[in-house]
């Protein structure tokens, strides 16, 4: 299957990312919800399919994926893959028990880089996203840069444990996840596949970072710095994304070759309108409607007045591809969704009016 990606969705897109006005603000959005997937596709048997089906339906621009959904039968269910002990509480699948229990186990565990093979089903696997998504939606392809990965694998209690009692050990797996993360990075940026990529690393949380800026500065903005470098040599944008408030790196992050922000979680003390102020020439602003609140829990009207508002503060002028603060989860009622995407289809054309 090949497929092209509409003209018109890909000129909105690289309008806005050259930070200029195209016919109205591109959507980026991460569905998972089962609820708008049955009310858009109730007879497609296939779930990816389906996925397309209302991204396409929502007018949804651009997307990292979508989420598993899963099902309230699917409650309780619990397995292991490898080393890791997972299970699936409130329609999502969570680690129970990290593969590193222990500085011991740290001191084993030796992440190796991915074969040319793994690299090339990598490629194919985005490759095939891509045209699925297509016409109307753009896939874009992305990984870590490592840094998540290493304390996602040991949860954060030993991983903090691990900076001071196993330092040295910390940053061998560091940089060795990194490195992995970086082969991803050159293979994507070798075939051109898009002309964005979104690499996703929680670092923060409600009010500041999850670690000191200073051990961030050390470790994590030097490996993102790398993980950028094969990208920005191609001529492909990097999207960040980090939940929480990442205001006391964000210059660094700059820095290291960030091209845009996701997804600027209001509720975790992120200014969306100052980020346009400060940043907006320089940096793309991705999402920003409430996610944890508002979409979930507010009234269609709530919806209606944070959707406009976001439209208000940061999409005049380019720069800005609104979506929610983070996905659009399971909790999230289907006229809530319905609303935030009429909304900026109604409200976020250009020259804004609002």
């Amino acid at each position: 299957m090949i497929t092209m990606l509409d003209p018109q969705v890909e000129s909105r897109i690289l309008a806005s990312l050259n930070h200029e006005e195209g016919d109205r603000v591109p959507i980026w959005d991460f569905i998972d919800n089962r609820a708008i997937v049955e009310y858009f596709a109730p007879d497609e048997p296939d779930y990816a399919r389906a996925m397309v089906k209302v991204y396409h339906s929502l007018g949804i621009d651009l997307c990292r994926g979508y989420g598993g959904s899963f099902s309230e039968e699917q409650e309780g269910l619990s397995g292991q893959d490898g080393n890791t002990e997972w299970r699936i509480s409130g329609r999502t699948r969570w680690q129970v028990v990290p593969p590193i229990r222990s500085l011991e186990d740290l001191r084993r565990w030796d992440p190796k880089p991915p074969s040319q093979a793994e690299l090339d089903n990598w490629i194919e696997w985005n490759r095939r996203q891509k045209e699925m998504f297509e016409p109307y939606t753009m896939f874009v392809p992305g990984g870590g840069c490592g840094f998540h990965a290493t304390y996602g694998a040991m949860g954060l209690h030993m991983f903090s444990l691990a900076i001071y009692e196993a330092r040295d050990e910390l940053e061998r797996v560091l940089w060795a996840q990194n490195e992995i993360a970086v082969r991803f990075a050159k293979a994507a940026a070798e075939a051109k596949l898009c002309p964005i990529y979104f690499i996703g690393d929680d670092v923060a949380y409600k009010g500041t970072t999850m670690f000191s800026p200073a051990f961030l500065r050390e470790t994590f903005i030097p490996m993102l710095a790398r993980t950028i470098e094969p990208l920005r040599n191609a001529g492909i944008s990097v999207i960040f994304h980090s939940d929480g408030n990442v205001m006391s790196i964000l210059d660094d992050m700059i820095e290291a070759g960030i091209n845009g922000l996701n997804p600027i979680e209001p509720i975790a003390g992120m200014d969306i309108a100052y980020l346009k102020r400060r940043y907006g020439k320089n940096l793309v602003l991705v999402g920003n409607v409430d996610c944890s609140q508002v979409l979930p829990l507010g009234t269609v009207e709530d919806v209606i007045e944070a959707t406009k508002e976001c439209i208000r503060v940061a999409s005049p002028g380019g720069g800005h591809f609104i979506g929610s603060s983070s996905e659009i989860t399971p909790s999230t009622p289907v006229e809530n969704i319905l609303a935030f995407y009429r909304t900026v289809h109604e409200y976020g054309r250009y020259p804004i009016r609002i």
